[in-house]
């Protein structure tokens, strides 16, 4: 029977972090958290949100960011995230209602939507690294103590629920993918089913969410290729419900936003008005400096700068992360080369390519993203988090294992020190961002 208690270790002291930053990052101090919140309000209030000329005004937002959300600037008027899907926001609204509004209740609620996405990253290394428990609790560790992730989970955000919902969908169509015999449409039918109303149900979340269709597209291509008619009927089987589902948000936007606004997006666009856009940026930095801009922020916010964007930690401590980036990147190279043997789930290439096309759709996005607005954030990699992580363990774990290669232990011992080793030194950081530079900065 595999050892729980580091699973459960994980857990506390993500609750125990995470508590930290909802009890003390100051009010409203995390990226998009006023529009969030006023979304649960209007849903308590009976309304439904609509996306309107008013919600975002950015000479405003600059005025009270600099104020650091003082109590005599009200944050009412800030409803810029009228556009979601409202699952987010439902799930959030008795709690809301409950609490009379509490955000710090809001903020806990989120982060327990977060220990979900923990619990996941952990299932799925173990489902691809049965032999290998180092690497689910090192995975799980990343997930759970990366900074600028942590503050994330323990904000109002949407975040949370998008995760949950694509590290379930991961975990599904891998687990799927790689179980073991000759199987039948018919055996596939309710796995199928279940991952399209998973999706839909992702789809009434976030757009962050739809990244999952084309992967499971994938997998769908690479499981029946060759047999037509079985590919055909398994697509009906799971896109059908998936599209049902969305269809419920698609066709109210229409009715709302007119034309095919389909994600209220265009609606989103046309009073997103004063946002930085990157063609000015390009016109002020040049193409070069907007470009390191770009890498700078992006690596930077990954891994934590707090408040809206205001807040970096300290250039010597991003120099060791990308140190550390660089060592698990070059392990992870070596990994082919020099660990055997291979785990038998990827004797079929499927599931590395399921990771790699997460990570490759989520950077896509994100880029794609900043070819028109200026939103260098890191946190928008973070639906590609569990591949990230499961990379970042085999990349650190491999150099461990090189190191005692030489002495044919039975059962390394090194490496099974990785995970107590990486989360202490995270739990660590995290601690000394929040009472080091978040609240110094922050606070009133």
């Amino acid at each position: 029977m595999q050892k729980r208690w580091p699973l459960l270790l994980i857990f506390t002291f993500f609750l125990l972090v995470g508590g930290l930053y909802a009890v003390n990052v100051p009010n409203w101090q995390a990226p998009d958290e006023p529009a969030h919140y006023n979304y649960v309000r209007q849903l308590a209030d009976g309304r439904l949100p609509i996306m309107a000329h008013g919600d975002y005004d950015q000479a405003y937002l600059d005025e009270i960011r600099g104020a650091r959300f003082a109590p005599q600037y009200s944050v009412e008027d800030i409803e810029y995230e009228d556009w979601q899907p409202p699952l987010y926001y439902l799930l959030l609204t008795p709690v809301f209602l409950l609490t009379h509004g509490s955000l710090l209740a809001l903020r806990l609620a989120s982060l327990l939507i977060g220990l979900g996405v923990v619990w996941l990253a952990y299932a799925t290394a173990r489902l691809l690294f049965p032999e290998s428990s180092w690497v689910a609790w090192s995975t799980a560790v990343f997930v759970a103590f990366i900074p600028q992730h942590i503050s994330i989970l323990a904000s109002v955000n949407n975040d949370s629920l998008s995760e949950l919902m694509i590290a379930l969908l991961l975990y599904l169509v891998l687990r799927w993918v790689t179980r073991a015999g000759i199987r039948t449409l018919g055996d596939d039918r309710r796995w199928l089913i279940g991952l399209g109303l998973l999706l839909g149900v992702g789809f009434l979340t976030k757009a962050t969410v739809y990244l999952m269709a084309p992967v499971l597209a994938m997998a769908l291509l690479w499981q029946y290729w060759g047999t037509w008619q079985r590919l055909f009927q398994a697509g009906v089987l799971l896109f059908t419900p998936a599209f049902m589902l969305g269809a419920i948000w698609w066709v109210r936007n229409i009715a709302v936003y007119g034309g095919l606004d389909i994600l209220g997006k265009a609606a989103h666009d046309a009073v997103v008005v004063g946002q930085p856009r990157t063609a000015e940026w390009i016109g002020q930095y040049g193409l070069d400096g907007t470009i390191q801009r770009f890498f700078q922020t992006t690596f930077n916010s990954f891994w934590g700068q707090f408040g809206w964007m205001a807040v970096p930690m300290r250039p010597e401590l991003y120099w060791l992360l990308l140190g550390l980036c660089g060592t698990a990147v070059l392990g992870l190279i070596f990994y082919r080369f020099t660990v055997n043997p291979i785990p038998i789930q990827f004797r079929s290439r499927l599931p590395v390519l399921i990771l790699w096309l997460l990570f490759l759709l989520t950077l896509t996005l994100h880029v794609g993203y900043n070819v028109t607005f200026v939103q260098h954030q890191g946190r928008y990699l973070f639906p590609a988090l569990i591949p990230i992580s499961l990379g970042f363990s085999l990349g650190l774990g491999t150099w461990l294992l090189l190191v005692e290669k030489p002495f044919r232990r039975e059962r390394p011992f090194l490496v099974n020190l990785l995970p107590a080793t990486i989360g202490i030194a995270f739990v660590l950081l995290d601690i000394f961002a929040l009472f080091r530079f978040i609240l110094p900065s922050l606070e009133l």
